[in-house]
């Protein structure tokens, strides 16, 4: 995996969570946290949530779908200043996803009410993917505006479906 993704107009999603930037950071670091709100559905589950959070550490994530279709990816920890930014590189394990290496940056700005605004920047996409990680990154939003608010989440798999 190269370590810089190829130039093209970078992905940006912005949304506000309920919680403290130092919650919603450890919900970006913590392999129990990403478990639970990863997925890019509410009825999807992670199988695989590995991270060593240090400049160069690795991070691997893997999501199963409702239909057992499982799709993962790794990438290596390139900036890491809790609780305010964290970037990664990133490169899907399968071509359907794109092959592409990317780059996701993501910065955490605690308001005064205690809600914290997070700014997601996806680089290194084709065009031709924009449109389904735009999608993924919002249902996995979703997934982490529940489990921060106290709600259910996807969680992780139970032992059934991991041996499905």
């Amino acid at each position: 995996m190269t370590n810089m993704p190829p130039s093209g107009a970078p992905l940006r999603i912005e949304r506000t969570f309920t919680a403290p930037a130092a919650v919603v950071f450890d919900a970006w670091t913590s392999a129990g946290m990403l478990r639970r709100w990863w997925p890019a559905g509410p009825d999807w589950v992670t199988t695989v949530a590995e991270v060593d959070v240090r400049v160069g550490g690795r991070l691997k994530l893997v999501m199963r779908s409702p239909e057992l279709a499982e799709f993962g990816g790794e990438g290596q920890y390139v900036e890491i200043t809790p609780p305010t930014r964290l970037v990664f590189t990133w490169q899907w394990d399968t071509a359907d996803l794109g092959t592409a290496a990317q780059l996701v940056e993501v910065t955490f700005t605690e308001n005064q009410d205690l809600t914290t605004t997070v700014v997601l920047i996806n680089r290194g996409l084709t065009e031709a993917d924009v449109q389904s990680h735009l999608e993924g990154w919002h249902a996995s939003f979703d997934n982490l505006d529940r489990v921060l608010s106290g709600e259910a989440g996807p969680g992780a798999p139970t032992d059934e479906a991991v041996q499905r």
